[in-house]
C-alpha cells in the first residue's frame, strides 16, 4: 500500500501564523521600547532643563543679595551715618607719592608705614596684600574699599593715609614716587565699595 502524504498547507500556515504573531509582538515590543526610550530621554531633557532654570535662578538671587547688601550713599554725611552697613558711592581717584611736596613718607594711620622704600601695599591678614589709599577722615583708617571702574580694573585697597586734599567722594593711590603719577590725573566715576569698617 502507498504512503499518502498529508497536506502541508494546514502545516504551513500554522508556521506562518505563528512566525507572524512572533514579528508582530517583536515589532510592537521594540517600537513600545523606542518610546519609553524616547520618553524616558524626554523626561530627562525635561529634569535637566529644570536643573538648568534652577541653578539660573539661585545665580540671579545671589547677584540680588550681592547688589542689595551694599546702601548707596552720595554724601559724606551719608558716609558718617550708614557705617552700620556696608556702602558704595562713586566718587574720583587721584595717585599720589611719597615723595609728594610736604608728604614725610609714613602713612598718617597706625601702624604708620614708611613707604619711602616703594612699599605701596599692605598685608591684610584677611584680605592678604593689597594697595594703600588716603581717603576721607568720614572713612575710618584701617576700612577696606574695593576699587572698580579704574582703567577697567578692579582692586582691593586699604585706607591708611588721610590727604590735604583728599575730601568728600574722593580716593588717593599711593604709588611709588610722584613721578610716577604726573600723566595720571584725576580719573572720574569711579565705584568705590565699603567692605569692611576700620580695623
Amino acid at each position: 500500500m502507498r504512503y499518502k502524504h498529508k497536506n502541508k498547507e494546514p502545516l504551513f500556515r500554522y508556521f506562518f501564523c505563528l512566525f507572524s504573531l512572533i514579528a508582530l509582538v517583536f515589532i510592537f515590543a521594540t517600537s513600545n521600547k523606542k518610546n519609553i526610550i524616547v520618553a524616558s530621554n524626554i523626561n530627562t531633557v525635561k529634569a535637566i532643563e529644570s536643573s538648568r532654570i534652577k541653578v539660573i535662578e539661585k545665580e540671579e538671587k545671589k547677584e540680588e543679595e550681592v547688589e542689595s547688601k551694599y546702601k548707596t550713599v552720595y554724601s559724606v554725611n551719608e558716609i558718617e551715618t550708614n557705617q552700620d552697613k556696608l556702602i558704595e558711592f562713586t566718587g574720583t581717584i587721584t595717585g599720589y607719592g611719597p615723595d609728594c611736596p610736604g608728604c614725610s613718607g609714613v602713612l598718617a594711620c597706625s601702624p604708620h608705614q614708611n613707604v619711602l622704600n616703594n612699599n605701596i601695599y599692605y598685608n591684610d591678614n584677611l584680605y592678604g596684600t593689597i594697595r594703600i589709599l588716603a581717603a576721607d577722615p568720614s572713612i575710618p583708617c584701617g576700612s577696606i574699599i574695593k576699587v572698580s571702574n579704574y582703567d577697567n580694573q578692579e582692586f582691593i585697597g586699604i585706607v591708611l593715609d588721610r590727604g590735604r586734599d583728599i575730601h568728600g567722594l574722593t580716593m588717593d593711590l599711593l604709588f611709588e614716587s610722584e613721578n610716577s603719577v604726573i600723566n595720571l590725573g584725576r580719573k572720574y566715576n569711579i565705584n568705590f565699595k565699603v567692605e569692611r569698617w576700620g580695623y
